[in-house]
């Protein structure tokens, strides 16, 4: 079992963020959650450091929540859906800050990404992904919502396209994800994503770091994520769907490897 769930290595003015529980395909859980926060202060107040690249261990990207931490906190179902609430709402809020570093963020991925990993992909001001790269949004299936990671879903693809992974829920492979605008660049294999990676890096070294932070600081000024109030409706919705009998479906048939019972 992985002991740190996320590793924050420095090579000269380049971080990385690694989700590291290989063992699960980088699902999200409470400690990767307490080590994102503290790896994102540490990031938000280093000067020194010019590109962040966000990336997971063991060939996956992020397989999104760790669905077995829902419903798992509480006795009853009002404290399961103030824990769910509370949770979405910060995977919510570390979306909000990996994207709002001053350092330019690079979504480095490979197999998996799906749920709140897509979150990260769309987070990062650039998205490179490998040929063998999956992107889904199963949460209906699931009986849950994409509530957290609607915005950003929308903001990159634009609503129809969004629309069309969150509803449908199916999984889509890299070149779709390109051709999409969910991915900025695909490349045939690790190592092309590494040469990749390297490019982008090579290309902002160029500009000056001041001029870089405060030309994505004026893009994010262009206009808001999602309305006043939506990051708290959506984590409520979240939490109301969590905490009800769909999601208890939903995650049994997802373990059980079987349909759920709506799909007839």
């Amino acid at each position: 079992m992985t002991e740190t769930p996320l590793l924050l290595t420095r090579e000269g003015a380049v971080a990385r963020l690694t989700l590291n529980r290989p063992e699960r395909r980088n699902a999200m859980n409470s400690a990767m959650g307490a080590a994102i926060d503290t790896a994102l202060d540490e990031l938000a107040a280093d000067t020194t450091t010019r590109v962040v690249i966000i990336s997971g261990a063991g060939g996956h990207f992020c397989a999104g929540l760790d669905l077995t931490q829902v419903g798992a906190v509480g006795n009853t179902e009002a404290e399961r859906a103030a824990a769910a609430q509370a949770r979405n709402h910060a995977t919510g809020q570390r979306f909000i800050r990996l994207s709002s570093l001053p350092q330019i963020v690079i979504a480095a991925v490979q197999g998996a990404a799906h749920a709140g990993g897509l979150g990260w992909v769309c987070a990062a001001d650039f998205a490179i992904a490998t040929a063998d790269a999956r992107f889904c949004a199963p949460e209906v299936r699931r009986g849950l919502v994409p509530a957290q990671i609607l915005p950003w879903l929308v903001r990159r693809m634009g609503r129809s396209a969004a629309m069309r992974m969150t509803l449908r829920a199916d999984v889509i492979d890299a070149a779709e994800a390109g051709r999409l605008g969910l991915v900025h660049q695909v490349v045939a294999d690790a190592a092309a994503l590494d040469a990749a990676v390297t490019a982008i890096i090579a290309d902002i070294r160029q500009g000056a770091p001041m001029a870089l932070a405060e030309t994505k600081a004026l893009i994010a000024a262009l206009g808001p994520l999602s309305p006043e109030g939506y990051a708290e409706a959506g984590a409520q919705a979240f939490a109301k769907c969590a905490a009800g009998p769909e999601a208890k479906e939903g995650i049994a048939a997802f373990k059980e490897k079987r349909a759920a019972h709506w799909v007839g």
